[in-house]
């Protein structure tokens, strides 16, 4: 929430906070119990609860010289609100106005880190703007059938980062087209920069071919100006020059340094690494191992050091600004662009449903490569699989994979998935019988 927060809470806003301290409490505990499966019962009970605490909230702060009231109760709001959405993507409801809630957070993270370090051209901001257009179509679908409180707390949401999405934009928009290629190259060689400085082991030989990948750039230039091809001088030179520029400061940088990060920054540079290294695993394991409101602790942590710096540097005890900022502000953005990567490859499936759907994708990716193959070559080879699709299919009553006497999310595509894996055992049938006669 804003930087203004205050810690003291109004005395007719107590009982709202104790509310809601009390949500984020079973929130937390249905998270940590690995002993069973989020119910989507159990969260839509607790949602229930916050929008009535929501209205309280809207209620009291209906006197203009509250609208800009920012105390503790918005901080864990905020909270509750992180892990409410998290636990809708965890039970499979991701196309809905609250799940949205932890991506928006997660965006507006990004954009705010994008704009201070200026690493960024149109290639990163498609897929954040597309996204934004997608949550914006979500809120729009649901306004009808969701409270008024959630819609205007999720839009309110999403416009901060419309605000700063355009903001980026409009610094790009001087340039010309047909300088879009160089800028992007250049925005690629600094990122690789300073993930190369950001490394315990500095590669000396990873940087020295990054500096000759820019000085081939700069003999492009013509009196120090980018030319079109019909000799004229676009738009946008001095945002090519700048970027230039910041690569060779970097590059100087990490070159003569003597150590990767002072030692009052070491502890932050250890946690960041080794958050980077889980987040970076889960992105290869997600589809067995992650639990969607596993991300709030990391979105919290990630919180915490980001707040914790002064006017954009992290500082040491004396107040001085010690070496390596530019490599923890890249840990700190990979971390973000991770978790945004984990909350957008999201499933529209509930967790207890998801080893299901794990056997599935399973089955389906082993005949698609049959077929690619070239086919069966007996009768025998489809066998496994059928038994397999039999196994699944029989776990269903009524035509729904239940859990107990709960029918959780995602019925239609785990459906639309057997279906296929059965079309696929029998257009491979076919094709064996046309073999044969």
């Amino acid at each position: 929430m804003g930087g203004g927060t205050t810690t003291t809470v109004p005395a007719n806003e107590t009982s709202i906070l104790q509310k809601l301290i009390a949500i984020r409490d079973r929130l937390t505990a249905l998270k940590q119990d690995r002993t069973t499966y989020l119910k989507s019962s159990d969260i839509s009970t607790l949602y229930e609860q916050v929008i009535e605490e929501v209205r309280k909230i809207n209620h009291i702060r209906e006197d203009p010289s509250l609208h800009d009231e920012q105390n503790r109760v918005d901080v864990v709001l905020d909270d509750v609100f992180q892990l409410l959405s998290l636990s809708f993507l965890t039970v499979g409801l991701t196309r809905t106005a609250p799940a949205t809630y932890a991506s928006l957070s997660t965006v507006q993270r990004l954009l705010e880190h994008l704009n201070e370090s200026r690493i960024y051209s149109y290639n990163e901001l498609s897929p954040i703007e597309e996204r934004l257009g997608e949550i914006r179509g979500i809120i729009d679908r649901d306004e009808a059938t969701e409270s008024p409180e959630i819609t205007q707390l999720v839009r309110a949401k999403a416009a901060v980062c419309d605000a700063e999405l355009k903001e980026l934009k409009d610094s790009l928009s001087t340039l010309s087209p047909e300088l879009s290629p160089i800028l992007q190259q250049l925005v690629s060689i600094r990122r690789q920069i300073v993930a190369a400085g950001s490394k315990p082991k500095l590669n000396l030989n990873e940087l020295k071919k990054l500096q000759e990948e820019l000085r081939e750039i700069e003999n492009k230039r013509v009196d120090g100006n980018f030319l079109s091809a019909n000799g004229d001088i676009p738009q946008g030179q001095n945002l090519l020059n700048t970027m230039l520029e910041e690569c060779h400061n970097d590059l100087n940088d990490f070159s003569a340094r003597q150590e990767l990060v002072g030692p009052s920054l070491r502890p932050l540079y250890d946690q960041l690494t080794e958050m980077k290294n889980q987040l970076e695993n889960m992105m290869i394991t997600r589809r067995w191992t992650l639990r969607e409101t596993d991300l709030y602790n990391y979105q919290q942590k990630l919180q915490t050091i980001d707040d914790m710096r002064v006017k954009g540097s992290f500082l040491d005890e004396n107040g001085n600004i010690p070496e390596g900022q530019a490599v923890l502000l890249y840990l700190l953005r990979r971390c973000y662009a991770l978790i945004y990567k984990l909350l957008v490859s999201s499933e529209p499936v509930s967790e207890a449903l998801m080893p299901v759907q794990n056997q599935l994708s399973t089955v389906r990716k082993c005949l698609m490569e049959v077929k690619r193959m070239g086919g069966l070559s007996s009768a025998r080879e489809l066998y496994p699989y059928q038994m397999k699709l039999a196994s699944i299919d029989n776990l269903r009553v009524d035509g729904k994979f239940m859990i107990g006497s709960a029918i959780p999310e995602g019925q239609g595509q785990l459906n639309a998935l057997l279906a296929e894996c059965f079309d696929l055992c029998h257009e491979l049938r076919v094709e064996l019988d046309d073999q044969d006669e």
